[in-house]
């Protein structure tokens, strides 16, 4: 930094300044800089600088896996307002798997990162004494808490399922079954799997165990859940998946066998995906704004680390896709 404020003509706390708060330094003085920086190859050593300053300038994001789209969505959103304001952005995988997540969270609170995003409101008991303990800012995504840990936004996963049963019912449907993912550990899976029971028996209808299906959000596994489904309940008239990756599958084993969608069964999902939006039959769906929970989960943590009080909830609702499927 020395060797750069030299040759800049500066001292090398504006060196500091003009690398940590670029807005605070005259645009001549800020490209002398930047023309000394290019020169001499210098890389700012973030270490000394979390050293110096007691912040990282780190976030850490815990999603469940990052082979899906949806997900993908949401980290984008963090990372456009947090690499904007200065921020790296260090991402794991939870795998679905509590106490991964709790691993995970004991390595980003060793980085001394200055903000944690977690996906869903389930968490072990060591994950939320770790953050007790550490008073790091955390934002939870994806879900509602009724008591959040600290901040969280997303939206309401039971209200969205049940508004698509009511939309099937609405449609004529009566024999309703439902794919959705595992439930151990999951709330939005669970929501999603109260919201299909409450909808049915707010349509008067009854609830069949034997129209319920569990499996991994993988396209195949919608296929196989749809052909069992069919061969031991052949009167089901919709399914309705509780994700768009399940009901994707599931749509292609249809066309496949040449099953005509509605005609032999109509298909729901729940993600808003782009691929339901380009396959034929285009997919009934719920969307919501996953980019946008990634940018308010950012802005939320940027207001903690500046001081702002926790409690904040925030509800960025859905939307309901009518598509051809249904």
């Amino acid at each position: 930094m020395a060797d750069v404020a030299s040759r800049a003509g500066v001292a090398a706390i504006t060196v500091s300044r003009a690398l940590s708060v670029p807005e605070q330094v005259s645009a001549a003085t800020l490209i002398s800089v930047q023309r000394a920086i290019a020169e001499t190859g210098y890389v700012r050593h973030a270490l000394a600088g979390s050293l110096a300053s007691n912040t990282t300038r780190c976030i850490g994001v815990v999603v469940p896996v990052l082979s899906n789209s949806i997900f993908a969505d949401t980290l984008q959103g963090l990372s456009e307002v947090l690499e904007e304001q200065g921020y790296r952005l260090l991402i794991a995988s939870s795998q679905y798997d509590p106490l991964r997540e709790q691993r995970i969270v004991e390595a980003f609170i060793g980085q001394r990162v200055d903000g944690i995003a977690l996906t869903g409101i389930t968490h072990t008991g060591g994950t939320r004494a770790m953050l007790t303990r550490a008073r790091v800012p955390v934002v939870q995504m994806w879900n509602l808490p009724t008591r959040p840990f600290d901040c969280a936004v997303g939206f309401s996963n039971f209200a969205a399922a049940r508004a698509m049963v009511r939309h099937l019912c609405s449609r004529g449907y009566r024999r309703i079954a439902y794919i959705g993912g595992l439930t151990y550990k999951n709330d939005r899976t669970q929501a999603r799997e109260r919201g299909y029971r409450a909808g049915l028996l707010e349509a008067g209808l009854h609830v069949a165990e034997a129209h319920v299906r569990r499996t991994p959000f993988e396209f195949e596994n919608g296929a196989a859940a749809l052909s069992d489904l069919l061969q031991t309940n052949s009167s089901i008239d919709a399914v309705f998946a509780a994700s768009d990756v399940l009901a994707v599958g599931a749509l292609l084993h249809c066309l496949r066998r040449g099953w005509p969608v509605p005609d032999k069964v109509a298909l729901a999902g729940l993600d808003g995906s782009p691929i339901g939006a380009l396959i034929t039959p285009e997919l009934t769906s719920i969307r919501f704004p996953r980019r946008q929970i990634g940018v308010r989960a950012a802005e939320l943590l940027l207001d903690r680390i500046r001081g702002r009080p926790a409690g904040v909830v925030e509800d960025l609702g859905f939307e309901l896709l009518a598509g051809g499927s249904a």
